[in-house]
């Protein structure tokens, strides 16, 4: 083995163990479970991103508002938006004050 590719090797094994990661190959592990079913009942142009990236946004709305007991500007801090961001993505996610 060359010693370009003991680094290289060496680079990759380094970078897969890293928290970020892992989180990263786990979370597309689900995705790909998510595309499959969603892909299955699809007729017609698809919506895929869409369905998606608001699954996840509700998702991480979600978990930041249990994070912060309800409290929507704490919400958004957790997760760097800002908090007029934050309300109206509430909105459009459909994410009412009882959601949890």
């Amino acid at each position: 083995m060359s010693l370009k590719r003991s680094y290289v090797d060496k680079a990759v094994r380094e970078e897969l163990s890293t928290p970020a990661a892992v989180a990263e190959d786990v979370l597309e592990k689900k995705i790909e479970d998510i595309a499959t079913i969603l892909s299955a009942t699809g007729n017609g142009k698809s919506r895929l991103y869409d369905e998606v990236m608001a699954m996840v946004e509700r998702g991480l709305f979600r978990i930041a508002l249990k994070r912060s007991h309800y409290i929507k500007s704490a919400a958004a801090t957790y997760l760097g938006i800002n908090r007029n961001t934050f309300q109206k993505k509430m909105v459009k996610l459909g994410l009412g004050r009882d959601s949890g």
